[in-house]
């Protein structure tokens, strides 16, 4: 059996929701990772230091017994985020960075932010305090194609934050596009991205092909083939500047497969899988635990992990579900048969 041995990897980018659902999804992430970035676009939003340390003990608490994970929290940036916040953020040791969400651009955004030049005083005090700042890099404009939001935004707002604050550190949440990838090449050592399995392995097909797909819908929307290829040489390039992020974001399957369904993908249960497979695709496992273990805590400036997972190359069918009879959730590739599986 063919097998491949990692460090053990981080994912720099998850949503684990709270209540019932996240004792259902936050198992499959502790089991796999070390750690992960917390996303706190909860309703209502975690936006101060105080609802990340309470939001933070919720899940501890639904860790399962045995397993060694790390939550690391984020705070919601809004209007009335504070420039004291941001300080106390920053001196609390449990927080790790601070999230940007434009008003409307995706779930649980309505709290976000309606006018980027608003915030700089924050981006400011972000930058002065070495705190980072993860962006949802898309425009929200009604007259703006779905399609080009995020090349519009890099062009409208990213350009100009990394020009007027060189020494922020900034991560491009899940990248979708070429133009993104380009930005971030080109941008100094304090700007890096995460890719989500997702965009590595399919694009907007996937979704529309053969029938609408709600459990391949997410924010940002995949793209044409190339920006899927231009993606996968980035991630598989050995730059340190792209590292993990899986953007799993679980809905209940009544709340994705209805007429207006929610934005996300639940891949937590075989991420690891599935970037070994987008990996393989190129000739690339050996890049895998550069991109999946290293780069991303290089950049959070924290340890890297010391344990190890082993995946075989063992055909395994994702469940078509996940949860009990009050929480259903659909994954990602329901029901169909990866070719990686973590021992």
């Amino acid at each position: 059996m063919k097998t491949l041995t990692l460090t053990r990897p981080d994912d720099w980018h998850v949503h684990v929701r709270n209540g019932a659902v996240l004792t259902t999804v936050l198992p499959h992430t502790a089991r796999q990772f070390a750690r992960a970035i917390i996303m706190p676009n909860l309703k209502p939003p975690v936006a101060t230091v105080a609802q990340a340390q309470a939001y933070r003990e919720e899940i501890l608490q639904a860790i399962p017994d045995g397993r060694d994970f790390t939550p690391l929290m984020t705070l919601y940036l809004t209007a009335a985020t504070s420039e004291a916040e941001i300080k106390l953020a920053a001196e609390a040791d449990f927080i790790h960075a601070v999230k940007l969400y434009p008003a409307g651009a995706t779930t649980h955004s309505d709290a976000g932010v309606g006018n980027i030049g608003q915030i700089y005083p924050l981006l400011a005090a972000l930058e002065r305090h070495g705190l980072p700042l993860l962006v949802h890099g898309e425009v929200s404009d009604d007259d703006c194609d779905i399609f080009d939001r995020e090349r519009v935004f890099i062009e409208r707002h990213l350009n100009a934050i990394t020009k007027e604050f060189p020494a922020l550190r900034l991560v491009l949440e899940h990248v979708t596009t070429s133009e993104a990838v380009q930005f971030v090449e080109a941008a100094s050592a304090n700007v890096a991205a995460t890719i989500t399995p997702q965009h590595l392995l399919f694009n907007r097909n996937a979704i529309l092909a053969g029938g609408i797909r709600p459990h391949y819908y997410c924010l940002p929307v995949l793209k044409r083939e190339r920006h899927r290829l231009a993606l996968l040489k980035a991630a598989t390039s050995g730059n340190p500047k792209f590292f993990l992020g899986t953007d799993s974001a679980p809905h209940l399957t009544n709340l994705k497969e209805t007429a207006c369904g929610c934005a996300g993908c639940f891949s937590a249960p075989a991420a690891l899988e599935l970037y070994a497979e987008a990996f393989e695709q190129v000739g690339a496992l050996d890049k895998l635990e550069g991109f999946a273990s290293f780069y991303g805590a290089d950049f959070y400036r924290l340890p890297r992990n010391s344990g190890t997972v082993t995946l075989a190359k063992s055909a395994w069918q994702i469940p078509t579900v996940y949860g009990d009879e009050d929480v259903v959730i659909t994954p990602l590739k329901s029901g169909e048969t990866l070719s990686w599986k973590m021992l």
